[in-house]
């Protein structure tokens, strides 16, 4: 469907929210009673929907989104923060271009509860707010007890995840540079899914990186729950046989059970314990809380089941889920760029519905995931997917994207100006 289309049928809707759907009346930080849409969370998915929502109605369908932080942060080029060449200023954009120029009413809080029948979001102050189209993007969770001992050890700040974007990043950080030369610095990797397939890898290669330059003494383990390494393997893996021989080591079929914190210790289920300076342990994953506690996440109690031509879940009406929370159609990773796509989908989906017209029936998503081996050199894995009516899933394009033939610097330049041009197509 096209945006001219989409602008005279939304012009259409008249004054739909009133004053509310004015641009740049958002600012003032009331919460409407009321919106034609409400999001929940403010990431690659929720924030691209929440404006694009916006800009597709011709700025005539009024938008809430929900979201306890003033700023985005990226988990996508967190890693270089975690390695030192980056700065969590550098991975961080306020969401004042969402409110003032788009038009997005941020309510700066929490949902605690959904209710479907009734259209209704509780949000953590108290407030309820009714919605005509509820789109959740709330990312993933921790599942703490697949590890034990685990969410007492992460509470306290004594092993961290730092799989959020956030104040771990910065936490972990400290940890490594805290860490003696000839010191260990271990990360388990869950069995997937679980959020960004080559983030450990790319974690582990900065990591190796930091140490080869300030503690060369030092050694880097990545203990796999998979057999071997789930994205860009062979890349990956003659990278570290060129560069970290010696420093960084992979083993597989390592899947951890537990933690002592006191000990610096991680137990896996076969495999004998392993002892760390520096533990970064990461549990399974699943549908962010909200999916989880609202009944979203109707798959194996982790993850939502959606129709993947509009992204409603399948056990709520008016109820659109994207992001990692979605149980993945083929080959569909849970990436921040697979996120922004989902956000324009479902957008351009919502926007539809509510104007009375047909849905795109044919959508399309991209997805392009960049990870640095070190400060500067870049592999990249990419792909085109598209809606399959037949089949009513995604599926992968045959003969898009790929894998890079091996890390380079041009690749370097490209994945910071795709960060810089994301952000500003989620944000700006």
């Amino acid at each position: 469907m096209k945006r001219r289309s989409f602008v005279q049928a939304s012009l259409a809707l008249g004054t739909l929210g009133g004053t509310l759907s004015m641009v740049g009346c958002a600012s003032t930080g009331t919460i409407p009673s009321k919106a034609k849409v409400v999001v929940i969370g403010g990431g690659y998915g929720g924030a691209t929907a929440a404006k694009y929502v916006r800009m597709l109605s011709n700025y005539q369908i009024d938008v809430v989104l929900v979201e306890p932080n003033d700023s985005f942060i990226s988990c996508p080029i967190s890693n270089l923060v975690i390695g030192g060449s980056k700065t969590m200023g550098d991975i961080t954009t306020p969401y004042d271009n969402l409110k003032g120029k788009h038009g997005v009413i941020h309510a700066r809080d929490r949902v605690t509860s959904i209710d479907a029948a009734k259209k209704t979001v509780t949000l953590g102050g108290g407030a309820t707010i009714g919605y005509d189209k509820l789109i959740v993007s709330p990312g993933i969770d921790m599942l703490w007890n697949s590890i034990e001992g685990l969410q007492a050890a992460s509470t306290s700040g004594q092993i961290l995840q730092a799989w959020k974007a956030g104040p771990e990043t910065l936490a972990l950080r400290r940890q490594l540079e805290a860490m003696p030369d000839g010191g260990v610095y271990a990360i388990t990797v869950p069995l997937a899914p679980y959020r960004c397939p080559p983030g450990p890898y790319e974690r582990a290669s900065q990591v190796a990186s930091y140490f080869k330059k300030a503690k060369p003494k030092s050694k880097v383990l990545i203990l796999d729950a998979n057999p071997d390494v789930t994205s860009k393997g062979p890349l990956f893996k003659k990278f570290w046989a060129e560069n970290y021989a010696g420093m960084l080591e992979f083993r597989g079929n390592h899947k951890a059970i537990g933690v002592d914190a006191k000990s610096k210790t991680v137990k896996f289920e076969t495999e004998s314990d392993i002892k760390a300076d520096v533990l970064n342990v990461l549990p399974d994953m699943s549908a962010g809380s909200i999916a989880m506690q609202s009944g979203l996440a109707n798959v194996n109690n982790r993850w939502c089941d959606v129709n993947y031509l509009t992204f409603e879940s399948k056990v709520a009406k008016d109820v659109h889920v994207i992001g990692d929370s979605v149980l993945a159609a083929p080959l569909m990773p849970k990436s921040g760029h697979m996120a922004n796509s989902h956000g324009k989908v479902v957008a351009a989906a919502v926007v539809a519905q509510l104007s009375g017209m047909d849905v795109n029936p044919q959508p399309l998503l991209t997805n392009t995931c960049y990870s640095f081996v070190n400060d500067k050199l870049v592999v990249h894995v990419a792909s085109v997917h598209q809606y399959v009516a037949a089949e009513k899933t995604f599926k992968t394009v045959p003969g898009s994207g790929g894998v890079s033939a091996a890390p380079n610097e041009l690749e370097g330049i490209y994945a910071w100006n795709w960060a810089q041009n994301i952000w500003a197509d989620t944000l700006l």
